[in-house]
């Protein structure tokens, strides 16, 4: 294991308007903050092209897809999606979602392997919902399976809030494990069951995160995965405008650890996502999301993982 790369594009990039709740402009951020640190150099970071459409209706409806693309989605339907549509929109999302499946394949191969982006899991096949316009891990799961790359997977969400779409698309899947730990009175209001789902408390601590996350952890192994997708959401951070648990950035970065120990020890090929976040102050949701390289470079290639969190 010694080839890692991780996906970016400058296209990851949409106009949303200035003052959203989503902070766009993270992702480029992250990108320069991870460079300027020296956790990856420039050599390790691929621009994915754009998904295939084909690729796509692997999951969503041809329906969906054409109205999204040529800009017909309802006003209802850009309300549940909490984003306003616009070509660049379009193209964000083709990216994003192409990222997350050449970050799959290359972790087969390579053992792990990350995305800039994605964990766009509340995205269902007929609607995109919560900033999610496709459900990225959810098709790249598809793909592999189509390819005949991998046949048991493994997600574990760790975003705040609850992977609803995955487990939507998966509900019928035995072969795919959905595992959601989000907070018990957050969004989604109606949630859909996932094969393993933990509901926390508002303010849950560090402590008591980890020591759930690490049991669950030793009973989801059990299913076996070829391949595991890890949504590493920064929201579950204590000063997240939307997260209401309890964390640290120290206690997101040893989570992050907990999850590619566990991947690495069971000799599991990992993809991370960012997955959402929303700190008042967005430099606090960069340094968490820049933690999650820094634990893959830790973990597998024993490298200075940068500055530490403050």
């Amino acid at each position: 294991m010694s080839d890692y790369k991780l996906f970016y594009s400058p296209y990851y990039y949409a106009d949303i308007g200035e003052g959203h709740v989503f902070p766009i402009k993270k992702f480029e951020l992250v990108r320069d903050r991870l460079l300027a640190d020296g956790t990856v150099d420039a050599a390790e970071i691929i621009e994915p092209p754009k998904a295939e459409i084909d690729d796509l209706l692997l999951v969503h409806t041809e329906d969906y897809i054409t109205r999204l693309i040529e800009g017909n989605l309802t006003a209802k339907e850009i309300r549940k999606l909490g984003l306003p549509w616009s070509q660049s929109l379009v193209r964000r999302s083709l990216h994003a979602i192409s990222g997350t499946i050449n970050a799959a394949r290359h972790a087969l191969v390579e053992g792990v392997s990350s995305n800039l982006a994605g964990g766009t899991h509340h995205a269902y096949p007929d609607r995109g919902e919560g900033f999610c316009v496709l459900n990225d891990v959810a098709v790249a799961i598809r793909i592999l399976q189509r390819d005949g790359l991998a046949e048991r997977f493994l997600i574990v969400d760790c975003d705040v809030h609850q992977g609803n779409g995955t487990a939507f698309i998966f509900a019928d899947s035995p072969e795919v494990f959905t595992f959601s730990m989000h907070g018990a009175k957050n969004y989604p209001l109606f949630k859909e069951r996932s094969t393993l789902d933990i509901e926390l408390a508002d303010g849950t601590s560090d402590h008591e995160f980890l020591e759930t996350l690490g049991e669950a952890l030793s009973r989801v192994i059990t299913h076996n995965p070829e391949v595991i997708f890890y949504l590493a959401g920064a929201d579950p951070y204590s000063n997240d405008k939307l997260g209401r648990l309890g964390l640290t950035i120290d206690g997101l970065k040893r989570r992050d650890e907990l999850v590619l120990d566990f991947a690495k020890t069971h000799g599991v090929p990992i993809v991370t996502t960012l997955s959402g976040g929303y700190a008042a102050d967005i430099s606090d949701t960069v340094e968490i999301h820049c933690n999650t390289i820094r634990a893959v470079k830790s973990v597998y290639f024993s490298r200075a993982s940068g500055r530490s969190a403050n």
